[in-house]
């Protein structure tokens, strides 16, 4: 979020469509079981799991929120981010019940990549990234350090995962490239000790790690107390911590290894480990150990169960399989939350070890959003290989469409509804119709209409339709990365198939073509560019009409009240008024005055565009994206605004304007 002074009341921020899986281990169960917190941009958000619509957001980061931890008691919440090089970044403590931030904490630079509360809720232990590397202890009742050590020692690599003892408030544990290491707090000299784990001949990277001194069978025995540690080559690695010394290494089976390594683990209470894999694996582990009559004891890990999050995994959605970075416990683990890098959440059952999707969100930048006309309920979004169809009343995606390896760089409806039209880097555009589907978990899904292969020659960035635009036939208007402007007819044949041809080919543009709108009559449309140059287009001649320009790169345009003027905004931070019918400027406002403009929406009254439109003032401003804006839409009822972003998010704010305000404005 940008620190600008803010001149102007802020949008209330309804709800959120969104999850960070990247996070390690950033998917929470709070232990009150009603509610889970996950990091989504510079946010971290608290939602209820039987009501996901209910939720509250905790503000104070300035950048992506790298890592999320919860103290045992669930009074605090902990959360680190990432920042620009040769800045510090901050670690904040929050007060769950208040959702008010308690301390900013800063010592890091540039990333904390991890970060632990100690058992009772005295001490929180920090961990710098790979330009840091320091470990610090902090004291939570004001918020001061206790003391800091280098990681890890010069010759070995960096350190990614930093865990606290279930039971004892002066011992941690780190690990990382080639480093395991063994703390102990020294609370009256304000020092901390490491003691480096002896591995024999053993050499690994540890993802994770997960103690287990509070396990049944460890009560009264210091010589059974271990911690497990996740690696990458897909293994798990048991350390006594008595004896500071590797213990065994498992699964034993060479098949039951997991592929694409360990990225979470969490012990459950019955002595079950639960571990994820980077192929979206999710398995329960047994660890067993067995005393001999020599007394010694032999140490065995052994796969019980296994799932798999991949295309034939029986859920609703098919997408590519991803590495399982967070498994959450509720309660004692009769049931527990996966969350996966490609920002699904899935609710198991631990008995039965069967899940159902409980939250899909977008794993990438969002490029485009739209509202079916009239429609105030769905939205239809596009990223990189997926078009999304959600629900906005229940915050859930109801279906998408998958193409491999390409993205959706824009996309339109049909004034009907019946086919959206969606624009592909690869130089094609795609029609898409809704048809039922076999199967009992959705009610319709995305069937293919028509394609029009090499539309254009370096992508196609803009798409629009027309408002005649119907089942037996449909006009698109299309812009390509070349700068051409192209009208395109898709008639239905008697055998019910459909027939693209292309009317017209307008050449006027240089640079790529960044928006495309269409008058209501349908008889005319505008189109923006990256060259500077807004034109008019008359679809009757198909030729230019008027031509604007302006020293910037305009990425977004729109029609004003009643169609007569223009309205268009770029990477000079201006929203510019310019008369339709000669082309003149009207009048200039500054819309930002940090970053280049890249949405521009009319409410559907054609009175505000979070401006006044006829006094150009700021009216509101919505904070919460941790990304780039790439586009924002108001729903057709007046009710919402909705924005997308670089950061995946789909973010809801309510449409401040009452029909009195209106009046005023």
């Amino acid at each position: 979020m940008a620190k600008e002074k803010i001149d102007a009341p802020l949008l209330e921020l309804e709800s959120v469509i969104g999850f960070n899986g990247a996070v390690p281990g950033g998917l929470k169960v709070h232990p009150n079981r009603q509610n889970l917190i996950y990091p989504l941009g510079c946010t971290v958000v608290i939602e209820d799991i039987t009501a996901p619509h209910k939720q509250s957001f905790l503000w104070g980061h300035s950048n992506n929120v790298s890592c999320v931890a919860v103290s045992k008691s669930g009074k605090y919440v902990a959360s680190g981010q990432y920042t620009h090089m040769g800045f510090k970044a901050d670690a904040i403590i929050w007060d769950f019940e208040t959702r008010s931030l308690l301390q900013k904490l800063q010592l890091h630079m540039n990333k904390v990549e991890a970060l632990a509360f100690s058992p009772n809720d005295k001490y929180l232990v920090t961990l710098g990234g790979q330009d840091d590397g320091c470990v610090v202890v902090w004291n939570l009742e004001n918020g001061d350090a206790i003391c800091g050590h280098d990681a890890q020692v010069e010759s070995a690599g960096n350190t990614y995962c930093v865990a606290y003892s279930n039971v004892d408030d002066n011992l941690f544990v780190t690990g990382g490239d080639n480093t395991l290491r063994i703390w102990t707090l020294d609370r009256a000299n304000r020092k901390i000790k490491a003691t480096d784990v002896i591995m024999g001949q053993i050499s690994r990277v540890v993802n994770c790690i997960e103690m287990a001194d509070d396990w049944p069978k460890c009560e009264g025995d210091d010589k059974s107390k271990f911690f497990f540690c996740g690696t990458t080559t897909g293994d798990i690695i048991g350390v006594n911590i008595s004896s500071n010394r590797f213990q065994f290494l498992g699964p034993e089976k060479k098949d039951d290894k997991f592929k694409r390594g360990v990225k979470s683990m969490t012990l459950v209470k019955s002595g079950e480990l639960l571990v994820g894999a980077g192929d979206g694996e999710v398995a329960k582990v047994v660890f067993r150990i067995k005393e001999e009559s020599n007394k010694k004891s032999t140490y065995k890990m052994q796969k019980l169960k296994s799932w798999i999050d991949q295309d034939d995994s029986g859920t609703k959605f098919k997408t590519k399989a991803g590495g399982v970075t967070s498994i959450a416990l509720r309660g004692d683990g009769h049931q527990f939350f996966v969350g996966t890098e490609n920002s699904q959440i899935y609710c198991f059952n631990f008995p039965q070890f069967t899940c159902e999707l409980s939250k899909t969100c977008h794993s990438s930048e969002v490029n485009d959003i739209i509202f079916p006309f009239g429609n105030s309920d769905l939205i239809v979004t596009c990223q990189k290989e997926d078009i999304r169809v959600w629900a906005l009343s229940k915050k859930r995606e109801l279906t998408r469409l998958r193409v491999c390896n390409m993205t959706c760089n824009a996309v339109d409806i049909t004034r009907d509804g019946s086919i959206i039209v969606s624009a592909w880097d690869d130089g094609t555009i795609r029609g898409y119709g809704f048809q039922a589907s076999k199967d009992k978990r959705e009610k319709f899904v995305l069937a293919k209409k028509f394609k029009i292969d090499q539309a254009h020659g370096k992508g196609v960035t803009a798409v629009a339709v027309t408002t005649d635009s119907n089942r037996s036939g449909l006009t698109i208007i299309s812009g390509g990365g070349e700068g051409q402007v192209r009208v395109w007819r898709v008639t239905q044949n008697s055998d019910g198939s459909l027939t693209d041809t292309l009317v017209a080919n307008m050449k006027e543009h240089k640079g790529s073509v960044s928006d495309i709108k269409v008058k209501k009559n349908g008889l005319e449309c505008v189109s923006a560019s990256t060259d500077g140059t807004a034109i008019i287009w008359d679809l009757k001649t198909y030729s230019r009409s008027q031509i604007v320009f302006a020293n910037t790169l305009f990425k977004c345009v729109a029609y004003g009240v009643d169609e007569c003027q223009i309205i268009t905004s770029g990477t000079d931070r201006k929203i510019g008024y310019w008369e339709s019918w000669d082309g003149q400027p009207i009048r200039e406002l500054e819309g930002s005055k940090t970053g280049a403009i890249h949405a521009l929406d009319m409410s559907p009254d054609n009175q505000h565009f979070l401006f006044s439109y006829e006094q150009g003032e700021l009216c509101y401003v919505g904070i919460g994206h941790s990304g780039s804006i790439k586009k924002c839409k108001i729903s057709p009822d007046h009710r919402c605004v909705v924005s997308v972003s670089d950061d995946g998010a789909i973010l809801i704010w309510k449409f401040p304007f009452t029909p009195s305000m209106q009046q005023r404005y």
